[in-house]
C-alpha cells in the first residue's frame, strides 16, 4: 500500500511506511515505546507511530528523557511531551543524572537507555522505538573509521536489535534527516534544537558539520547513501561470520576451572578472519569483555607465533598458552 495519495506530504508518507515496516513484527494488543528526545527525528517518528500503531492494535507510549545537561531542559522536555500528548498518546518525562565516564555523548547514551528500558518495562512494552536516521548512521560509519575499530565499528547501528529483553527498533535508518524535519513542518510539529547539536566540541557534530559536507562536495552527492549501504553490507558480514563460529565453537572449546579454553589447532586451522573472531566472542561470551585489534593479535600470537610467553593480561580475564590449548580465566581482583 503507498501512502502517497493526493494531499498526504510526501515525507509524511516517508516516515509512515518506515515506520509501518518495523510495526509489522508487533503483535497486536502490544505496546510500543517511542524515545522522544523532541528534536525532528524522534518527533517525526512519534507523529508516525502514534499514526500507524492503532491501526495494527498496538497502543503507543513516548518518554521523554532529560538529561539536565543546560538550562531549559526541563522546559524542553516538557513541550515534546506536550506534543505528544497532543498526538493523542501517553507521555512521559524521565530525569536521569549523567555521570563522566567516556566523555558527555557516552555518559549521556549510558544514563539514557537505562531510563528507556525501566520506563518501556514498567509499560510492558514489546519494543523500543529511537529516531536515528540515515544521517546518523553516515556519521556512525565515519567515526568508526576514524577510530580504527575494524569491521564492528563500521557495521553502524542495527535497525532491530535488543535492550535487557526488549526489542530496540531504529525504523528511520533509511530516512534522511531533512526529510523528517520536513514531516514535522508539514504535520505542523515544532521541533526542539538542541544546542549541543550544533557545538563543534562533540566529535559527532563536527562530522556532520565539517566532514560530511566536504565529502559530499569532493565526490559528489551520495555519500551518506553510500556509507549506510558499506554498515548494512558489513552487517551482512558479520551475521554470517558469527554462524560460522557458532557452528564451529562447540566443538573447539573446554570449559575449565574459572573460564574456558580453546584449541590450539582448531585455531591455527582457521583463517586468521575466523581465528580472530573466535577469539573475541570467547571473551565476549565468557567473560563480557570487549578485545581491541591489538589484545586480539596478542592472543592469536599464542597460536601463530609461539615461543614460550607468558599470560597475557586481558579485559576481565588472563590469556595462556597450555599444551595444545589456550586458556581464558577470570582474573582475580585483590582486596
Amino acid at each position: 500500500m503507498d501512502d502517497r495519495r493526493p494531499g498526504l506530504d510526501p515525507a509524511v508518507a516517508e516516515v509512515r511506511l518506515a515506520v509501518r515496516a518495523a510495526l509489522a513484527g508487533l503483535a497486536e494488543g502490544s505496546t510500543v515505546v517511542v524515545a522522544l528526545s523532541g528534536g525532528a527525528d524522534s518527533l517525526a517518528l512519534t507523529a508516525a507511530t502514534a499514526f500507524e500503531a492503532p491501526k495494527r492494535g498496538v497502543a503507543v507510549a513516548s518518554v521523554t528523557v532529560d538529561h539536565g545537561l543546560q538550562e531549559g531542559s526541563a522546559d524542553a522536555a516538557a513541550a515534546a511531551a506536550a506534543q505528544a500528548r497532543h498526538l493523542g498518546i501517553e507521555a512521559k518525562v524521565v530525569r536521569v543524572e549523567v555521570g563522566a565516564d567516556g566523555g558527555p555523548e557516552a555518559a549521556a547514551r549510558s544514563a539514557r537507555y537505562p531510563a528507556l528500558r525501566d520506563a518501556a518495562s514498567a509499560l510492558g512494552a514489546a519494543a523500543i522505538m529511537t529516531g536515528h536516521t540515515l544521517d546518523d548512521q553516515a556519521e556512525t560509519v565515519l567515526l568508526g573509521l576514524a577510530r580504527g575499530a575494524g569491521a564492528a565499528s563500521l557495521q553502524g547501528m542495527s535497525p532491530a536489535g535488543e535492550l535487557d529483553g526488549v526489542a530496540l527498533v531504529r525504523p528511520l535508518l533509511g530516512v534522511r534527516r531533512p526529510t523528517t524535519r520536513a514531516a514535522c513542518a508539514a504535520e505542523g510539529l515544532v521541533p526542539w534544537d538542541d544546542p549541543h547539536n550544533s557545538e563543534l566540541r562533540f566529535a559527532r557534530v563536527r562530522v556532520r558539520e565539517a566532514v560530511l559536507p566536504v565529502l559530499e562536495a569532493e565526490l559528489g552527492p551520495g555519500i551518506a547513501e553510500a556509507l549506510a549501504r558499506t554498515a548494512a553490507q558489513l552487517r551482512e558480514d558479520a551475521e554470517a561470520f558469527d554462524e560460522m563460529i557458532e557452528e564451529t565453537i562447540e566443538d573447539i572449546v573446554e570449559h575449565v576451572e574459572a573460564g574456558i579454553s580453546v584449541s590450539v589447532g582448531a585455531l591455527a586451522a582457521n583463517p586468521a578472519a575466523l581465528r580472530h573472531r573466535i577469539i573475541r566472542h570467547v571473551v565476549a561470551s565468557e567473560f563480557h569483555e570487549s578485545l581491541s585489534r591489538t589484545q586480539t593479535l596478542e592472543v592469536a600470537r599464542l597460536v601463530t607465533d609461539w615461543s614460550g610467553q607468558g599470560p597475557i593480561d586481558l579485559p576481565g580475564c588472563r590469556a595462556r598458552r597450555v599444551g595444545g590449548r589456550v586458556e581464558f580465566t577470570a582474573r582475580r581482583v585483590d582486596g
